[in-house]
């Protein structure tokens, strides 16, 4: 039977780089013939992808009163569930960042148009725990045909919780960016428009700032690093979520290292990320648990060397010393040599960064991507070949 996919994704292009992955997937998959429709908010601009069926149904659903919004996205599902239906989809592919109601109501909907569903899990956390939300969780995998992780310790942590999902769960990883960014070569015009001295060398810390990203980690490397290079500055762009900043301005002000932080603390607009990246030398992900990180696959296809922490997710894309340098995780004196090193090491720093820039171009390619998820759906009985 020939497949047609849905991908039924709300959150799109709002507050990150998310839509990137969606355009990714979909792209990948019509290399590999599978037809899609991709369906997600107004927000998201098409990505004028040849084959694909692009629709964006889900109106205003965010910065807006919480009826109104669960209202709108009751509409949006709505009206995308049954366009595929219409649309002769009968695979229904669901980005989850989290469970909720809203959630279990799609799941609702594709099963009464008899649709096959696959998943895939963004944030393991949420769905790996036993919480208040687990009722959720076990309905969302009760209907789910196939679900997707982006690697073995994803995989295991959901596993470890629910064992009957093990005949469920494929192994797929994260997609590069390349297909979506333009590299921004002038680093003294980006370091301008930033508002960072040419002669400066950059440590950047991007993205969304949780404590479970450390940033008080690095913080707190920084006057061992100021040490041995009083050029450094740390340039921090993100915006918090569920994090107060204060405490880290209290870190920074305690060890007296405010002229050498650039606190550049907002919502970081896509057309601005690669001035960040090209004023950049390093990238650091002090990270003291994550299960994928977009952050680290951009900067890599940014071809920026990258400094991380030797977590188990980190150890399935980075070879120590090759695509990139690890620390002992949460030891901010682990951190402070480990930069320390790579800061005089030009050479390191370039074969760390041409290394995983290659890596990125063939293990993680789109085509590759998308022939991987389309063997994942034939893993569902109802696409099995005769």
């Amino acid at each position: 039977m020939k497949k047609k996919v849905a991908i039924i994704d709300h959150l799109g292009a709002h507050g990150s780089s998310h839509h990137f992955y969606l355009f990714g997937q979909a792209q990948g998959l019509i290399e590999n013939n599978v037809m899609v429709n991709l369906y997600t908010n107004a927000a998201t601009i098409n990505p004028e992808i040849k084959g694909l069926g692009f629709f964006q149904f889900y109106k205003r659903i965010f910065n807006t009163n919480k009826i109104i919004a669960f209202f709108r996205y009751f509409i949006g599902s709505l009206r995308s569930h049954i366009h595929a239906k219409i649309s002769k989809c009968n695979i229904f592919h669901y980005h989850l960042f989290g469970s909720s109601a809203l959630v279990v109501f799609n799941m609702i909907l594709a099963k009464m148009f008899f649709a096959k569903i696959c998943l895939t899990i963004h944030d393991v956390k949420s769905f790996s725990n036993k919480s208040q939300f687990s009722l959720y969780s076990k309905l969302i995998y009760f209907f789910a045909d196939i679900i997707i992780t982006h690697n073995k310790f994803s995989a295991d942590e959901i596993i470890s919780n629910y064992s009957f999902l093990e005949n469920k769960i494929q192994i797929i990883p994260h997609g590069n960016y390349i297909p979506f960014i333009e590299i921004e070569k002038d680093k003294n015009f980006a370091r301008q428009k930033i508002g960072i001295n040419e002669n400066k060398f950059v440590l950047l810390f991007f993205g969304m700032i949780k404590s479970v990203k450390g940033l008080d980690v690095l913080l707190k490397a920084m006057p061992e690093i100021i040490k041995n290079n009083k050029e450094v500055i740390l340039l921090i762009a993100g915006k918090p979520w569920r994090d107060d900043f204060s405490k880290y301005e209290e870190i920074i002000k305690d060890l007296k290292i405010e002229k050498y932080c650039k606190l550049d603390i907002k919502f970081i607009d896509h057309k601005d990320v690669s001035l960040y990246y090209a004023s950049s030398d390093i990238v650091v992900l002090p990270y003291r648990r994550i299960y994928q990180s977009g952050v680290l696959m951009m900067s890599l296809c940014y071809k920026k060397p990258v400094i991380v922490s030797d977590l188990p997710s980190f150890k399935e894309i980075i070879v120590d010393q090759e695509t990139g340098v690890f620390f002992s995780s949460d030891d901010s004196l682990s951190l402070a040599h480990e930069v320390s090193q790579l800061m005089s090491d030009n050479d390191l720093m370039q074969l760390v960064r041409k290394n995983a820039y290659n890596l990125m171009e063939q293990k993680f390619s789109w085509q590759r991507i998308g022939r991987l998820t389309n063997d994942a759906y034939n893993k569902i009985s109802y696409f099995y070949k005769k």
